[in-house]
């Protein structure tokens, strides 16, 4: 994806995630990947820190420090293309 198209995604691509509760009242939202994997972001249950699940069925496990870490490589993927840091 060029600069140029960046912001122009296919419909399907662009649609938000769904989110839900699970039956232990958790957050997740579920959605498949470009190659049709099943993935999942979801609230984590871990006590005395806040963490969230990532991934497909391996998911990551992600401290808010991590999340963080993560916005700005996730944002230049969709305003370029890429995740290299320099032009």
């Amino acid at each position: 994806m060029t600069e140029a198209n960046s912001l122009d995604l296919k419909e399907e691509e662009a649609l938000p995630i769904e989110l839900k509760r699970t039956d232990r009242g958790f957050v997740i939202g579920e959605f498949t990947d470009r190659y049709g994997a099943k993935c999942s972001i979801q609230d984590s249950s871990l006590a005395g820190e806040a963490c969230i699940w990532l991934g497909t069925e391996n998911r990551m496990h992600l401290t808010q420090g991590m999340a963080a870490a993560l916005i700005p490589l996730l944002q230049r993927f969709v305003a370029h293309g890429d995740l290299r840091p320099f032009p």
